[in-house]
């Protein structure tokens, strides 16, 4: 029992000095017991290793490239039951910990997602990237068959079994979307209950974007592409089972 705090850093040193102590104050508050799991780059790119040791949390380079290959190493050395995710950059306020937490322990629900767009959530992104994430939200719902509003952050808690039960294969940040599909699927009913809790998604504290728009757009329309052909030859076997 308890959380596995998921944080993937890459040259997030200054981020995770102010993240760190305010994590371990929320996920206190929680009343389980837990870990504070950093993935870093493979190799050291800062002094991630040196805060994560300030701070008493476990540190672990990724084993495989790019967001999804960090994401699949965190869930690799995972070892609670319940997996919390957020971003190392500051977007996600550590504050809203208890309201996820509070949402999944209800039971209801087999992912809670900390939403930018339900009632009372709220973002800082640029128009035109809200405008963006909006249509994407949408084609994916609608491809994938996905009942949530916000379905491309990554501010999320899951059952750690369930994740450990599913193959990942992308290697961008389309692998949030990919988990979901996936996760569904395993379900004996394909029914996957998520909650959303509302969220302040602000600008990043310290550093840069490591997001490339372009590269970004690319990946996702091949992704909705796959995936979408992943779900009706899925419901096909099912149908002829």
């Amino acid at each position: 029992m308890g959380i596995s705090v998921a944080l993937l850093a890459y040259k997030e040193e200054e981020n995770l000095k102010v993240l760190l102590p305010q994590i371990i104050e929320q996920v206190e508050k929680c009343g389980e017991e837990y870990e504070i799991l950093v993935v870093d780059t493979e190799q050291p790119l800062d002094h991630t290793a040196d805060v994560c040791e300030r701070f008493g949390a476990r540190y672990v380079n990724q084993e495989q490239p790019g967001f999804g290959g960090a994401f699949r190493t965190a869930i690799k050395y995972a070892k609670k039951d319940k997996f919390l995710i957020l971003d190392s950059d500051g977007s996600h306020p550590p504050k809203n910990i208890q309201d996820l937490h509070r949402m999944f322990a209800s039971g209801r629900y087999d992912v809670v997602i900390g939403s930018r767009y339900v009632k009372g959530g709220r973002t800082d992104d640029a128009k035109s990237s809200i405008i963006m994430s909006h249509m994407l939200n949408f084609a994916f719902r609608v491809c994938l068959g996905i009942s949530a509003k916000d379905i491309s952050t990554d501010y999320r808690m899951y059952y750690t079994k369930q994740l450990k039960q599913v193959e990942l294969t992308c290697v961008n940040y389309d692998v949030l979307q990919e988990v979901l599909l996936k996760l569904k699927l395993n379900k004996e009913d394909h029914r996957l209950r998520i909650g959303e809790a509302p969220i302040y998604f602000q600008k990043r504290l310290y550093g840069e974007s490591k997001r490339q728009l372009a590269k970004f757009i690319i990946s996702y329309m091949k992704t909705i592409t796959r995936l979408t052909w992943m779900r009706i030859t899925h419901a096909r076997r099912s149908a002829g089972a």
